[in-house]
């Protein structure tokens, strides 16, 4: 009988128990035991180990030598640093983007920006079933928009914040502001991109994250942040 690779199922664990941890389903501070882990996602235990190891690497994940694994914390202080930096690094990769962009990756933010707005079209017509979508396509967007950027490295680190960054914007979902057009925002940015207005793409860039951070501080600090 064929049985699934240890690193294919690794690499199952580490996609469903981030997904979970980024979506609030694993709450910050929960003790991630094996045991527990094994039942739920139906995995053994050397590949969830290597799982929370990579977790682990991308701080979504605490170890401690007598306690175990346990899903991060999340705080104010924690979520302005995450921020502030993620802006810089999508600053960065945004500039390069448009600088080496063609029509192909003009295709990609166009298709990406279409699929996010059939997306947010569903959510809102049923916020409990489509916020994961939405996500999802949320996410494909600002993908394609850096897409063009020639640096691995400034992707990679960028993608690591971004995955900390939604963590704590799915806070801000539960208390949506309904002043607030973000699909609007999306479109903005989109335009200064295509349009090749750097400046312009990195500012509104910068003005959507800070949106959404403040919209979460609000939650987490009760309306004082």
């Amino acid at each position: 009988m064929w049985e699934e690779p240890q690193a294919t199922l690794s690499d199952r664990a580490h996609l469903a128990i981030r997904k979970d941890i980024v979506s609030g389903n694993l709450a910050p501070g929960t003790r991630l035991r094996i045991a527990r882990l094994s039942k739920d996602y139906d995995i053994g235990a050397s590949p969830l180990r290597e799982a929370l190891s990579k977790l682990s690497s991308e701080f979504l994940v605490n170890f401690e030598a007598q306690r175990g694994f346990s899903v991060a914390p999340v705080s104010a202080q924690d979520l302005r640093d995450i921020s502030q930096i993620r802006c810089d690094l999508e600053s960065e990769a945004v500039a390069r983007a448009i600088a080496r962009g063609d029509e192909a990756w003009e295709s990609r933010i166009v298709a990406a920006f279409y699929k996010l707005g059939k997306a947010d079209q569903r959510r809102r017509a049923k916020p409990e079933d489509g916020s994961d979508e939405w996500e999802d396509r949320n996410r494909e967007f600002h993908e394609a928009l850096v897409s063009a950027c020639d640096s691995a490295w400034l992707k990679r680190l960028r993608s690591l914040l971004y995955y900390q960054h939604e963590r704590y914007r799915r806070i801000s979902l539960t208390h949506p502001d309904p002043d607030r057009d973000i699909q609007a925002e999306h479109q903005a940015i989109m335009d200064a991109a295509l349009g090749r207005q750097t400046r312009e793409a990195i500012r509104l860039s910068k003005e959507h994250i800070d949106k959404t951070t403040k919209a979460v501080l609000k939650v987490i600090e009760g309306g004082d942040g």
